[in-house]
């Protein structure tokens, strides 16, 4: 029997999974229960990081649960989008657990009753979201969702409080609305199609009609949509996660909102290809960047302007995506990736702040810059990188982003290019003043500052930095420092990776063939000609991803041709009939 690597993909859920059941068997024991989830946790980034190189070059591979072929029982696909989400919140959640520890979130005294439940419940967190990034079908996803969401339930409102318990029965409300509508939409699907397969899915959907389509296609964005917070529907998140302890906030406003833009990308590809909505979506982009950053500017805590950049940033996610062409979904795929890293990173710093000055309101800090050069440091590095300044990984992705809305050139393009230099400008502008009122000027400069930062010298400052900010706390805040630095580094191919992942995304067969087989994908090839039009795509397969446009192999599309540019754009004549020959 051959080995295959590619067999193990459902490992990457069922190692959290069962690591929380085990971990909560020693609920008495939490020395027990760290050593199990930190070591569930590399254990799983490093089968990720293998399942990552796998994909890097073999493409897209599924698997079939318990040998049903699909539709009819549970897949599992990993492509190379999923695989880099996967690696990415890996990386992530072992990062925000080892700041965890340092810090004693996880430790009885957090816990609200006799029996801890913080490490299962990070555990069974991580294995939701890895579900989702597998899921192959719907209710495979909505499933990972609610498995998700039901350990964030218990995490963000762990320890009790009056605010917490608040902001958790916020979050919760409005989770349960979000679930009730997906699940809706799955029952309205399969009553349509017959399946809830989402390769399946992909081929049967086109038999409906227009109508119907559209509805299916809105109820699930507005699902997907309260999930990734986007405008309108993002009014819950700044009540909700800044409440929580600093490293369930960070692992919160880093993933759980990206989850949500993972189903809308892979949906939007898969399901609903082509420039039905885009012009809804552009202007759901542009308000949700314009309305955020201006919700971020108004804010005095440093936790509440966080959690309003990362609606406004959201806003490039739904942009990048709306633009329909492989430029603009590679620079989606490297900016999620980007921006999962640095708004992790950015609350985790904000937890430093709050434990060395004793708050995260601008107007009572001062000092920092002086007292720790670095924590300084660690703030300066990712809000340079969230606000896009050169030549930080956070310019590379909203400068492919603003490649494609020129090259579309349309009037909303061009003001989506405008809204996104002006909310760059004002997410400098927000971090900006952070850095001056709380890094820059003194602490004696403070009308009314903590007493904590009032120290009798310098020299007993730093020394109260090695209390304040213990090693454990600051090592793990440093790594994903340097992670988005590797953003930066890397940045080329990154991008030809996700340039790559784009172009499997737009022309759909590797991930049907994958799924449902070569032969029952040549039966609707001519079929699926016409629902790849309108994306932007380069041919020219030999520059190795330098071209401004993805290069593109389609096997899709044989009749297109280039421009003087080395550009094509397929048209389709919606009056010819393709059985009978007609251009397609």
């Amino acid at each position: 029997m051959q080995f295959d690597v590619v067999n193990f993909v459902p490992l990457a859920v069922l190692i959290p999974f069962f690591g929380a059941a085990f971990a909560f068997a020693f609920y008495r024991n939490q020395a027990t229960q760290k050593a199990i989830t930190i070591g569930a946790l590399i254990i799983t980034v490093v089968l990720e990081i293998v399942l990552l190189s796998e994909v890097w070059h073999g493409g897209t591979h599924a698997v079939q649960l318990a040998g049903w072929p699909a539709p009819f029982g549970i897949s599992m696909v990993i492509d190379r989008f999923a695989a880099l989400m996967l690696v990415v919140s890996s990386i992530i959640t072992l990062a925000v657990l080892l700041y965890a520890v340092g810090q004693g979130a996880a430790e009885e005294k957090n816990d609200s009753g006799p029996v801890s439940i913080f490490y299962p419940t990070f555990l069974i967190l991580v294995a939701g979201v890895s579900n989702a990034f597998l899921a192959g079908d719907l209710f495979n996803l909505y499933v990972g969702f609610e498995i998700f969401l039901t350990a964030s339930y218990v995490l963000l409102t762990l320890g009790g409080g009056e605010a917490r318990i608040r902001a958790g029965v916020t979050y919760v409300v409005v989770s349960i609305l979000s679930s009730m509508l997906f699940l809706i939409t799955i029952g309205l699907m399969y009553a349509a199609t017959g399946t809830v397969n989402l390769a399946d899915l992909a081929l049967k959907i086109t038999e409906l009609d227009h109508g119907t389509q559209l509805m299916l296609h809105v109820m699930l964005l507005v699902a997907f949509g309260i999930k990734a917070a986007v405008f309108p529907l993002a009014f819950w998140l700044p009540d909700s996660y800044p409440t929580a302890p600093a490293p369930v906030t960070a692992v919160f406003a880093g993933l759980l909102t990206k989850v949500g833009i993972y189903a809308m990308i892979r949906t939007e590809t898969l399901l609903f290809p082509g420039e039905r909505i885009n012009t809804v979506l552009m202007v759901v982009a542009a308000l949700t960047m314009i309305v955020g950053i201006l919700g971020a500017l108004a804010q005095s805590d440093i936790k509440r302007m966080l959690s309003f950049t990362l609606i406004s940033h959201i806003g490039y996610l739904v942009f990048g995506l709306a633009l329909s062409s492989v430029i603009g979904m590679a620079a989606t795929i490297y900016y999620v990736a980007h921006h999962i890293t640095i708004q992790t990173t950015l609350f985790l710093v904000t937890g430093l702040i709050e434990r060395r000055a004793g708050t995260s309101n601008v107007d009572k800090l001062g000092g920092l810059a002086r007292i720790s050069p670095v924590l300084a440091i660690l703030f300066f590095l990712p809000a340079m990188n969230l606000a896009g300044i050169p030549p930080f990984s956070g310019f590379v992705g909203k400068l492919g982003m603003m490649q494609g809305g020129i090259a579309e050139n349309t009037w909303i393009t061009w003001t989506l290019v405008f809204a996104s230099v002006l909310t760059s400008l004002l997410t400098l502008l927000a971090v900006a003043r952070i850095w001056a009122r709380g890094f820059w000027r003194k602490a004696e400069d403070v009308e009314k500052p903590e007493r904590i930062l009032i120290q009798k010298s310098l020299a007993h400052a730093r020394a109260a930095n090695k209390r304040l900010l213990p090693a454990a706390m600051v090592a793990p805040t440093a790594l994903l420092v340097a992670m988005s630095l590797a953003f930066t580094v890397f940045a080329g191919p990154l991008m030809n990776f996700s340039r790559a992942a784009a172009q499997d995304m737009y022309e759909r067969t590797p991930y049907l063939e994958a799924v449902l087989g070569e032969d029952r994908v040549d039966g609707v090839r001519d079929e699926l000609v016409e629902f790849t039009t309108g994306y932007v795509i380069d041919l020219d397969t030999d520059d190795d991803g330098a071209a401004e446009f993805a290069p593109v192999r389609t096997s899709l599309q044989p009749d297109m041709e280039t421009d003087d540019r080395g550009f094509t754009r397929v048209e389709i004549d919606e009056q010819a009939d393709p059985a009978e020959g007609g251009d397609q």
